[in-house]
């Protein structure tokens, strides 16, 4: 880490490629900078095409790794596999975040992996915070361009918010 005197730390800015995995929907957003301030470069909901598990993931694969190539990040983040009680639906996230993890893996990009908790706690300052409370808190720490935007693009941007909190060294230990 880089110093700007022997005593403190100078927080060296990152670019996140952050990522709210989905099989259906896929939040992506590219932002750049410290914690304490900052820049949405883009961010859009993925909706991947309707065809068989194969033609879907192809499509996840094919659209991080263009993300990758436009926007050279230093990192991907993504949010951890929440087990819910629909099975289906955690399996196809769990697919969806393979191809999102290969296409990391191929590009030789560290990973951070972010939990829900961890995401509701560094952008509402309350790990328990209600979903909604996360979409409301988004826009109030950084300036987002006029747009709709769907859960899962509030969720890749929350996502790519802590990740810069966590800074580069809390990179997932099973990554190089």
């Amino acid at each position: 880490m880089k110093t700007f005197n022997k005593y403190l730390p100078m927080r060296v800015a990152m670019k996140i490629l952050a990522i709210d995995p989905g099989y259906d929907r896929l939040g992506v957003a590219v932002l750049e900078g410290n914690p304490s301030r900052p820049t949405l470069l883009w961010s859009e909901c993925i909706l991947p095409d309707k065809g068989t598990p194969s033609q879907r993931l192809s499509h996840v694969s094919r659209a991080i790794t263009s993300a990758i190539k436009e926007y050279s990040p230093d990192a991907i983040a993504i949010e951890t596999l929440f087990f819910s009680i629909n099975k289906k639906t955690a399996l196809g996230v769990a697919e969806a975040r393979g191809a999102i993890l290969a296409a990391a893996g191929i590009s030789l990009l560290p990973v951070i992996e972010c939990s829900p908790q961890q995401v509701k706690l560094a952008v509402t300052g309350y790990g328990g915070a209600e979903k909604s409370a996360v979409a409301r808190m988004v826009p109030r720490l950084l300036d987002l361009p006029k747009k709709k935007r769907l859960d899962d693009e509030f969720d890749a941007i929350a996502i790519g918010i802590t990740a810069l909190a966590q800074g580069p060294f809390k990179t997932n230990p099973h990554e190089v």
